[in-house]
């Protein structure tokens, strides 16, 4: 499987000739991402995950899209796409709900989470689901939640946000003990933060078992 690094939180998956794109939001080449694809999965509603734009334009002009988000996602997008005329939008936009197990575009997916991780307590609290890719990949969204009963290989991790600290990030990685971690989440970091953050998370990851490999926007790699 080829991964395809955008800026931020997007992630291009490749396999057998199929296409499945995580989280185009924002602040990512989305339209890029999405060229070809007939999968979309969105972790949450904030904008640096879904660029609602963008994504109706990618179902109007690609008919064998399928968007697979949160309920609260998949209900906002399905009316927008409604209101835009987009054709068969109600079975090309589904919902998904946590501990589910699903193929999508002939990729295994199984679901984890629930909720996005506090940002403050006066900012309400909105669903996060991590997914997890052919028992390989795992995206976590904005959320440090540990997927469980599994042994996860590829660690997407997101290594700097409003919601989060150096140590979490360090201690998700532990946690999750992935032989192999990519950063994600990294779109408000400049040089300067990149080189402290990761310096901790590969000096601490590698004593338990976690090679981190930082990867540039456009970056293919293969998983």
């Amino acid at each position: 499987m080829k991964l395809t690094k955008y800026t931020h939180a997007c992630v291009r998956l490749e396999k057998d000739g199929n296409v499945l794109v995580i989280d185009p939001g924002i602040y990512s080449e989305s339209k890029e991402a999405l060229e070809g694809a007939q999968a979309v999965l969105v972790t949450h509603e904030h904008p640096d995950h879904i660029d609602q734009a963008v994504l109706l334009e990618a179902l109007t002009m690609n008919e064998r899209l399928v968007v697979h988000a949160p309920e609260g996602v998949a209900r906002t997008l399905t009316k927008a796409a409604a209101e835009a005329a987009v054709d068969a939008v109600e079975e090309r936009i589904r919902a998904v709900d946590p501990g589910s197990a699903v193929d999508i575009a002939g990729f295994d997916v199984k679901t984890f989470g629930g909720q996005h991780a506090l940002i403050h307590g006066q900012i309400p609290v909105v669903a996060n689901i991590g997914y997890l890719i052919d028992g390989n990949v795992f995206h976590p969204g904005d959320s440090f939640v540990v997927p469980d009963g599994i042994q996860v290989k590829t660690l997407l991790v997101p290594i700097h946000a409003p919601w989060s600290k150096v140590g979490e990030v360090v201690d998700f990685v532990i946690s999750v003990r992935a032989p192999q971690a990519y950063p994600v989440h990294d779109g408000l970091l400049n040089e300067v933060g990149r080189g402290l953050v990761e310096g901790h998370v590969t000096r601490f990851g590698a004593r338990y078992g976690t090679t981190y490999s930082s990867l540039a926007p456009r970056q293919t790699v293969e998983i």
